[in-house]
């Protein structure tokens, strides 16, 4: 995340007003794919309850019987197969009702590999150490390499994130045999065609939420987190353009697409265009600003005074329009007579002000290097402080500081905070892998951009990265105050 740069049109007011709540209302131009202004019940995730239970196979299920060719019969082949039948069975019930009564038809060809054995021959490439799952128009093949990559994300993040690749490589062929329908041809960009499909996998999601799936079943809370967690590990790295051929999106934006999936049907994904993508994707190349701290490009030291002062200086800009009083940042611990102390940055109603553990900042902010465990960067440390902040805006209007609805507006005046960065409002600039660091931070367990003032976090990471988004998206027009009241 640097800084000095021109200011955007969104860094002029974030909130409008936000001491008077009926002044949000008012209306401005939604980017396509922005949640609505209803309020969201912070105890539901798209309408179904929160829940905390078992994520994977149902216990007793029979396994489905499909044809795979190249197969083991192993663990794995087992797991993707009564994955993709439970996906086609999803898709045969979706067409008719969706698409103005189209038949789904079954994907031809099933196929198997390890990619540390023999290669196969499929869609004109050896499977040979190919370590992917993929889709092939060609012939209707989705195939998927049980060797190296399904036991690794199995491994990493349980069984669900195998069924998440598998969804999204039959989202590729719902495309494929939708064809117009969906908006898509040959020419159709690479990102516009991945964004579909983690957003039809949000769509199997969903019905897997509802316990309609014969093969699994997955919790609300712990067990979307994982997905989300799935989807940031298959990110695009930071610094690739969105409009690279093979481009998929960074986590920010494939986890945005899987939840207006999960929260829309079918008939959503297939309105993902490019207007939109033009409009919504964040996903940016790194350019001439982005220098290497020795931290990793773009990212800076969060223990450095200067930057601080740049940190602080954004985020007096965010919100000078609300009128309330800049809280002092000191950068000790200090105790509070009406709120709890929370780590590594605490607000205090009482003296308005926030006071930072440097350390845990530091242990945030400093990414891990490759191969080693570790913090997450810069932004994710500075979103931290900046949740603290939004806090005393809050306070400033009259509105309370504990409780679950505090949180959620917490996280989206936060982002509302990070869409002045996308540009540089002077102080700080938004840098690729920067939206990143915040889904990340916002699915950790104990995250504060989603914190009431005692640090108590919204219950469910869907939730807390919803509502962070549509504060980014949307914030200058007053949603976080609208929405989350």
């Amino acid at each position: 995340m640097l800084g000095r740069a021109t200011r955007t049109r969104r860094s002029a007011a974030v909130l409008a007003t936000v001491a008077v709540a009926a002044l949000l209302a008012g209306c401005s131009q939604v980017v396509p794919g922005t949640a609505s202004s209803e309020r969201p019940d912070p105890t539901k995730v798209s309408g179904l309850d929160i829940t905390t239970g078992e994520s994977g196979a149902k216990p007793g299920a029979p396994d489905a019987d499909l044809r795979v060719e190249n197969g083991d019969g192993g663990e794995m082949d087992r797991l993707a197969i009564n994955a993709l039948a439970d996906v086609q069975k999803y898709w045969a019930e979706q067409f008719p009702e969706q698409f103005d009564g189209a038949v789904f038809e079954p994907v031809k060809r099933l196929v198997s590999y390890d990619s540390g054995g023999r290669g196969v021959q499929l869609c004109r490439t050896n499977t040979a150490g190919l370590v992917n799952a993929f889709y092939c128009s060609l012939d209707d093949t989705i195939a998927w390499d049980r060797g190296e990559l399904l036991p690794m994300l199995n491994d990493s993040f349980g069984p669900m994130a195998v069924v998440t690749v598998l969804a999204h490589e039959m989202g590729h062929a719902v495309q494929f045999k939708l064809g117009s329908k969906s908006g898509i041809d040959q020419a159709t960009p690479t990102i516009i065609k991945e964004q579909q499909a983690d957003c039809y996998a949000g769509n199997f999601f969903r019905w897997v939420a509802e316990n309609k799936s014969e093969h699994f079943q997955i919790s609300t809370g712990p067990g979307l987190n994982k997905i989300m967690a799935t989807l940031f590990f298959i990110r695009d790295s930071a610094g690739t353009s969105f409009e690279k051929d093979g481009a998929h999106g960074n986590a920010f934006d494939r986890v945005s697409a899987f939840q207006f999936g999960f929260a829309s049907g079918p008939k959503r994904c297939a309105q993902i265009d490019e207007a939109e993508i033009q409009e919504r994707i964040t996903q940016k190349s790194f350019d001439s600003n982005d220098q290497d701290s020795g931290l990793g490009k773009g990212n800076i030291r969060v223990d450095d005074r200067a930057n601080l002062d740049s940190l602080e200086s954004s985020l007096r800009d965010a919100f000078k329009q609300t009128g309330a009083t800049p809280p002092a940042i000191q950068e000790t611990p200090a105790d509070c007579t009406d709120a709890e102390t929370t780590s590594p940055a605490s607000y205090c109603p009482a003296t308005n002000q926030i006071s930072l553990n440097m350390k845990d900042l530091v242990a945030i902010g400093t990414p891990a290097r490759k191969g080693q465990s570790g913090g997450i960067g810069d932004f994710a440390a500075f979103a931290e402080i900046a949740s603290r902040y939004a806090l005393s805006v809050q306070k400033a209007s009259g509105y309370s500081l504990d409780g679950p609805a505090t949180g959620q507006r917490t996280a989206c005046l936060t982002g509302a905070w990070a869409g002045t960065t996308v540009e540089g409002g002077g102080s700080l600039k938004l840098s690729p892998g920067d939206l990143d660091e915040a889904v990340a931070e916002l699915l950790a367990e104990d995250s504060l951009i989603a914190a009431d003032v005692n640090g108590e976090v919204v219950p469910s990471g869907f939730a807390r990265v919803e509502a962070f988004r549509d504060g980014f998206f949307d914030g200058d027009s007053g949603i976080c105050t609208r929405k989350y009241r």
